[in-house]
């Protein structure tokens, strides 16, 4: 059986898995036990990690399918692996505001695995925020509004040229959404397939307005979640070392990546899993993406 060690880092989310190497073939109940305290903790971290682009490959692959990113180019032997990097002369960092990956898909992404590749000296801090915790912590009369509504998420806004994630950068190669991207619609609150747990699933970069509504009427509502949803007391925070990793899952956390290390270099790399096998959404194919 595994030997794991787990430490939460958090009230809200979060927890540190240490006796493990990731750079391993590890055994189907070791596979469980990370797959556990991910669903339980919503995002789990580890440290002293040597993760080739082949065994961080390997290691996600054994959760799921992987994704390849419609906007931004992978490595060229390895198109499910993104590289992130900021470069010394670079002013805009990739992943510097609220946001859930990959909500602008038809069937998003379940988890993202981030590996530390190369830090700055101080600062590029990771927070992330529970939206569980966030849903849990609103009156019943909100909660049980928000459950009756579906939210229209699309690339247009981030990927275009004025957007946040397709600003130049130096080492990575992103592309602006041009024309149509698709718009889909989600449910405004999912249910997790194993835990039962809800949390609201729409955050600043990708959802666009509530289904049915004008965009002037979502926003009074969508402004309240999106600041609801980023306090404190639903955070945590990792601080980068060299090797580490952080996967989280995408159904119910927020991330930020800071960008307080200026004339530094940070440099990351990233999979993503598309789906559990085997394990259907409570929500269901049909509600979750409806194509516009």
């Amino acid at each position: 059986m595994p030997n794991l060690r787990i430490r939460r880092t958090a009230g809200a989310l979060g927890a540190e898995i240490s006796g493990v190497d990731l750079s391993r073939d590890l055994s189907d109940e070791t596979i469980a036990e990370i797959r556990q305290t991910f669903v339980e903790h919503q995002v789990i971290f580890f440290r002293d990690q040597a993760l080739t682009p082949e065994r961080q490959l390997a290691f996600g692959r054994r959760f799921g399918p992987l994704n390849i990113h419609p906007y931004v180019a992978g490595m060229a032997d390895h198109p499910e692996v993104m590289e992130i990097i900021k470069e010394p002369q670079d002013k805009v960092n990739f992943g510097g505001g609220w946001h859930s990956d990959m909500s602008f898909l038809e069937h998003p992404s379940i988890g993202s695995i981030l590996y530390a590749v190369e830090l700055p000296d101080y600062g590029g801090d990771t927070l992330f925020a529970s939206q569980a915790a966030a849903f849990e912590a609103l009156t019943p009369g909100l909660r049980a509004t928000l459950e009756t509504l579906n939210a229209v998420h699309s690339a247009g806004r981030e990927y275009s040229a004025s957007g946040h994630s397709a600003q130049k950068r130096s080492s990575m190669n992103v592309a602006e959404a041009e024309g149509a991207t698709g718009e889909f619609i989600h449910p405004v609150v999912l249910t997790h397939p194993e835990t039962g747990r809800k949390a609201l699933y729409v955050n600043p970069a990708f959802t666009m307005k509530i289904e049915g509504w004008s965009t002037r009427e979502s926003k009074a509502l969508l402004d309240f979640l999106f600041d609801h949803c980023r306090g404190e007391r639903f955070t945590t925070r990792f601080a980068w070392s060299p090797g580490s990793v952080a996967f989280w899952d995408n159904r119910s956390v927020w991330h930020y990546a800071l960008n307080d290390y200026p004339g530094q270099r940070r440099h990351m790399r990233r999979v993503t899993v598309d789906a559990w096998p085997g394990v259907e959404a409570k929500t269901g194919a049909d509600r979750l993406a409806h194509a516009r």
